[in-house]
């Protein structure tokens, strides 16, 4: 349920709703979800350009969009999920409002927090490091308990090193093989299972090379030949989202802490069907 100024505006969920108001008010919002404990944040003209922790904006050409995560839960009982003795350390993971993993060896003590997914985890020790495997994340800490790797994925291989399958969520449902050594990633092989329609066209071709794919087979041979440079030109964008034209993309730029603009891109294609020119409308 969303608040704004203490007056319900409705429910977050796929219906758009729309409220006049001014920055300079400072009015309080609340998002209240069952379970777990309000986020709220005022809304005012220092919100714009430095959105609190659990906020993220993202500046369209229609507006700002305001995304909003890490919800704690409500209950912050001490709930203990799995403890082991391994390496000379002792692990402990559980729940207190968020997943905690507490890790002792020696004089070495730390409390790490963990993305909800961890709840589920297995501990184990491999090649050398303490490894936390998730069914759908993993993490992997040195012998002193620092996260080396932290990362969505499904732990495939535990000896002789780590290798674990990387999602990248993308229209290609592109994922990469990734060997770590000691926590450190050491090889990565990208595999891409689906290939592209006319309606997805440019969102993969950007994806590809967002991922760093080979976006050679998007491209007519026109620019093919500057398919290297097209990551230098584009700069450093960090997603891709859709519009209202398959023929255009928003990618999205980071432009603070938690703070986003999105920049249109509009690709033309050629006889055959590949991109042939990009252009900023």
């Amino acid at each position: 349920m969303l608040f704004v100024g203490g007056l319900p505006l409705g429910l977050i969920d796929g219906h758009e709703r729309s409220l006049e108001l001014t920055p300079a008010d400072d009015l309080l919002v609340e998002c209240v979800a069952p379970g777990y404990r309000p986020l709220r944040f005022f809304l005012s003209e220092c919100f714009l350009l430095a959105p609190p922790e659990g906020v993220s904006l993202y500046h369209t050409r229609a507006g700002t969009a305001i995304y909003l995560s890490r919800f704690a839960r409500e209950d912050a009982t001490l709930r203990p999920i799995a403890q082991k003795r391994l390496g000379g350390a002792l692990l402990t993971l559980y729940r207190q409002g968020g997943v905690q993993l507490s890790f002792s060896r020696g004089a070495d003590f730390r409390l790490i927090d963990l993305p909800d997914a961890f709840e589920a985890a297995e501990i184990l020790f491999a090649d050398d490091c303490f490894l936390l495997k998730a069914p759908d994340c993993f993490c992997i800490l040195s012998p002193e308990g620092e996260i080396l790797t932290l990362s969505e994925g499904t732990v495939s291989e535990t000896e002789p090193h780590v290798v674990a399958e990387i999602p990248f969520h993308d229209s290609l449902r592109h994922f990469a093989v990734c060997t770590y050594e000691r926590g450190k990633l050491v090889e990565s092989r990208i595999r891409t299972p689906q290939k592209p329609t006319a309606a997805t066209f440019a969102l993969a071709f950007f994806e590809s090379v967002l991922i760093g794919a080979d976006p050679a087979p998007f491209l007519s041979p026109s620019l093919r030949q500057k398919a290297d440079a097209l990551g230098e030109f584009l700069g450093n964008f960090v997603s891709v989202v859709l519009t209202d034209s398959p023929e255009e993309v928003g990618l999205v730029y980071p432009r603070g802490e938690r703070v986003f603009e999105v920049v249109y891109v509009r690709v033309t294609l050629d006889g055959d069907g590949k991109i042939s020119n990009l252009e900023t409308p």
